[in-house]
């Protein structure tokens, strides 16, 4: 394996990582305007770790609604990871229980992204574990920061908390959306029609139904159909 190759492969990944693990403090700082203590947004980020997910159960949450449809949302946003772990299950192949339980824990967007676009699988391995480690390792450490800060603020300041889901899911979402990624049009569509759904929705369920519900329907919309012959 050429030495710069390697090289290059971990400068991207520890660079990605570092990018993305500053997030926390987003994460951090949602959990305490959710009303979640410290020690409780530092043991989602530790054990939880998909940023979508648990984006997404805080604003449930701190919309005032239940814990099933916190956990429900998260869950929904989380079964992407699943299809994920099928992809580099044949790339990875951990050994040992400890080894194929950490990178279980590690398959993410992120994790994910690095290890296809990598050139080998040696590589793809490679970048996987650098990438999920730093941003493992940096996430917690900025949820940690993000909610003792947030614990800090005033009222006024704990207010303004409230737009950082929003906000977050936005940023998510937004590279999806753009011209350059594959099929943008197909998700914007999907994306205005859940946002359609949830927003029809919200005068008549309680808070985080609407975007499990929204979910589900955007989910049956797009099933694969199998073609009728005549």
């Amino acid at each position: 394996m050429p030495s710069d190759t390697r090289t290059a492969t971990l400068r991207d990944a520890i660079g990605l990582g570092v990018a993305v693990g500053l997030y926390g403090v987003a994460f951090g700082a949602a959990a305490a305007g959710a009303g979640l203590s410290t020690w409780q947004a530092v043991t989602l980020s530790a054990l939880m770790f998909t940023g979508a997910s648990q984006f997404a159960l805080v604003g449930v949450l701190g919309a005032g609604g239940g814990a099933f449809a916190a956990v429900g949302s998260a869950l929904l946003l989380g079964t992407r990871n699943t299809v994920y772990g099928v992809r580099l299950a044949p790339m990875l192949t951990p050994r040992g229980l400890l080894r194929r339980a950490g990178a279980a824990h590690w398959v993410i967007d992120e994790t994910t992204a690095m290890a296809v676009a990598a050139p080998d699988r040696e590589l793809g391995r490679l970048a996987f574990w650098v990438t999920g480690a730093t941003i493992y390792l940096g996430w917690n450490a900025t949820t940690l920061i993000g909610s003792l800060g947030a614990a800090a603020l005033g009222e006024t300041a704990q207010a303004a908390l409230d737009a950082i889901v929003p906000a977050a899911f936005l940023a998510l979402l937004w590279p999806r959306l753009r011209r350059g990624a594959p099929e943008a049009a197909v998700q914007r569509r999907v994306a205005l029609g859940g946002a359609a759904v949830a927003l029809a929705l919200t005068p008549f369920v309680p808070a985080g139904v609407q975007v499990v519900l929204a979910v589900v329907a955007v989910a049956l919309a797009g099933r694969p159909r199998t073609a009728v012959t005549p």
